[in-house]
């Protein structure tokens, strides 16, 4: 049984139009920023020094706000655009050249920024907001303490109001509590959005944002700010990570970011969200921009790797062949055709996954209703994708360094710089692990409030036989995703192009994950100690968030397939579709047989099918990265030249 018919070749025109709809709604952002970076400034040049690298990495980033292209999220009023979705997309496109760039550019429009707009008010807004857009007002995001990484809610650092000065002291209270891995700290951020625990009237109201001053006017750090440099780092050196600590330091009372809690004059906390752990998820929720914006750099990183190694593996030619003449191309050998073509098949999943990610981000937050119920699927979803994306982006570039041999060592072809430049990007905006346990948990809580306090065991059984159905109607068009379940055929007989066959798969394997995590979770109810039951359980919860997060990109493949308007464009998107699937039903073949749901007979049959979808596609494996649009600039490098 072969994969499926002989895919059409690509020509430029179905290219073009690929590209198109891979560029979607935000299109002309991403031609604005292709056109900008055929500008020399924004060229990657490896082997700078940190201060050269710091250096170019600055004068980049003023020369983007000097184009307009920072201000894209800020409000109209303060010399934005306005338009969330367009200020990542913007920043996605940052990706495919020299991350320092994008990194600082996060931190500075995204992290810092972000913390200003979403967790400010007016006062903060009409102070701050145009000259940060501007980029005259350089700040940092002073989050992460040593000693606490990614529990935020334990964090040392303490904001203590003294209601005779009308003031705020912000201490460092130990060397733990010290800030970490701060991008802008070590040479140019002036002033810090600063997460420290309130304590007013001698009460803590947990993590609160406070805008401290580290730096004057001229660059010196101010009294009660202690400034050390990070120093080099595996990647990205062009962002000057630094730490902070801060003794005593007092900041005016109007410089708590105040929209979701206020202290008067006299000391009297006040809030709308007296519930004090969702009152800290509402604050983090606002800043979810920035998981998104990191999955969305990763992936523009992996579309650089692939189409330099693609393009090199269609030209270097290796080895003679019996019965033909002069060395085979690298790209016609079935190993090369395995590393290359099934990570491109997965890119093109992330990247709809992204883009349908960046849509519901834009629309729930234009709207601006903090109680809207797609905010918390969001955030789960927005976790996952972020970690497949992360974790994609360091496997694939690994191979695409591999699959250009010694040539790819050498960081003057860009490959190299790539892989130091994003290894960071798996702990970053949330380590993987800790994001992926967040997206089982939402898997099994999210329908607790409909429903009072069930017990553990009663709110899983009920998330296990529901979420799947529920979230699907969220993901991609019900109707499209119904009619191929119904025309699913069987596991024993189905076409290996039957789509609904796949999803049927991916759904099945989800679903049985959660179950089993369900019935294991039930010895919590009774158990003298509840965490060594979930402690034992966090590989199963780790699989079933990765099996939730294989079936939100194969559906989102689903979707971005059903929506492109172009016929000989939807026929490569198909192909590619199926081998996503495939390669990775191949790869969990063994938990499909364990499970009883593929008889073994079958999966015998799968590396053969996975071969011949490799062997279709590769003829047009250059064009599929084409379509990718990664500017010239960023891939223009000796081994391609």
């Amino acid at each position: 049984m072969t994969a499926a018919h002989p895919v059409a070749p690509l020509n430029e025109e179905t290219v073009h139009r690929l590209r198109q709809h891979l560029d979607g709604r935000w299109g002309h952002v991403r031609e604005s920023a292709r056109k900008l970076s055929e500008r020399e400034l924004f060229r990657p040049v490896p082997g700078l020094s940190i201060a050269e690298h710091r250096a170019r990495t600055l004068a980049q980033l003023l020369s983007l706000c000097d184009e307009g292209m920072t201000g894209y999220g800020f409000p109209e009023a303060y010399g934005g655009g306005g338009d969330i979705g367009a200020s990542i997309t913007a920043f996605d496109m940052l990706g495919m050249g020299d991350l320092s760039l994008l990194v600082k550019t996060g931190v500075q429009f995204g992290l810092f920024g972000g913390a200003v707009l979403h967790l400010g008010t007016e006062i903060h807004h009409q102070r701050y907001l145009a000259d940060i857009a501007a980029g005259r007002l350089l700040g940092c995001f002073a989050m992460t303490e040593h000693g606490h990484g990614s529990d935020v809610a334990c964090l040392g650092t303490t904001a203590t109001y003294d209601p005779v000065t009308e003031e705020f002291v912000v201490l460092t209270p130990d060397d733990e509590a010290r800030k970490e891995y701060i991008g802008n700290a070590a040479q140019d951020g002036r002033i810090a959005a600063v997460f420290a625990q309130l304590v007013s009237a001698g009460q803590s109201h947990g993590v609160h944002c406070f805008l401290v001053p580290i730096r004057d006017e001229g660059g010196q750090p101010l009294p009660g700010i202690r400034i050390a440099d990070c120093g080099p780092k595996a990647g990205l050196n062009g962002v000057d990570n630094g730490q902070l600590w801060f003794d005593a330091v007092r900041i005016p009372r109007q410089n708590l970011l105040n929209r979701y809690a206020q202290v008067d004059a006299d000391g009297t906390y006040r809030t709308e969200i007296e519930n004090s752990t969702k009152r800290f998820f509402t604050m983090l929720g606002t800043l979810i921009q920035g998981r998104i914006s990191v999955a969305g750099a990763a992936i523009s990183a992996t579309k650089s790797a692939l189409t330099i190694a693609t393009r090199y593996a269609d030209t270097r030619t290796q080895f003679s062949a019996p019965g033909r003449d002069g060395e085979v191309v690298l790209l016609d050998y079935l190993v090369h055709q395995r590393k290359l073509l099934p990570t491109i098949a997965k890119s093109y999943a992330l990247h709809f996954a992204q883009s349908a990610l960046v849509e519901t981000l834009h629309e729930v937050f234009t709207a601006g209703d903090p109680d809207d119920p797609r905010r918390r699927e969001l955030e789960a979803r927005a976790a996952g994708v972020k970690a497949s994306a992360t974790w994609h982006a360091t496997a694939a570039i690994q191979i695409c360094r591999e699959a250009c041999g010694g040539a790819g060592y050498l960081s003057e072809n860009r490959l190299p710089d790539l892989k130091a430049d994003t290894d960071v990007f798996t702990t970053f905006e949330g380590d993987n692990t800790v994001l992926l346990q967040l997206v089982a948990k939402e898997l099994l809580t999210s329908y607790r409030d409909h429903f009072g306090e069930l017990d553990v065991l009663g709110t899983v059984k009920f998330v296990a036989n529901q979420a799947v159905g529920n979230v699907l109607e969220r993901t991609a068009a019900r109707s499209v995703i119904q009619r191929l379940l119904d025309a699913a055929g069987r596991d024993d007989d189905a076409e290996w192009t039957d789509r609904g066959w796949h999803i049927s798969l991916f759904d099945f394997r989800e679903k049985h994950l959660l179950d089993g995590l369900a019935r294991r979770l039930r010895k919590a109810a009774g158990a003298p100690d509840p965490f060594a039951v979930f402690n034992q359980c966090q590989d199963h919860l780790l699989a079933t968030a990765r099996a939730h997060v294989d079936r939100i990109l194969l559906e989102a493949f689903v979707a971005g397939i059903d929506s492109c308007p172009d016929p000989a464009a939807k026929e490569q998107l198909e192909r590619l579709c199926d081998l996503f699937v495939l390669s990775t039903v191949e790869a969990e073949r063994a938990w499909f047989i364990e499970h009883g749901r593929l008889p073994a007979a079958r999966t015998k049959m799968l590396p053969g099918v996975v071969n011949d979808l490799c062997g279709q596609l590769r003829p047009n494996a250059v064009g599929l990265v084409n379509a990718f649009g990664v500017p010239d600039i960023a891939v223009d490098v000796p081994l391609l030249r």
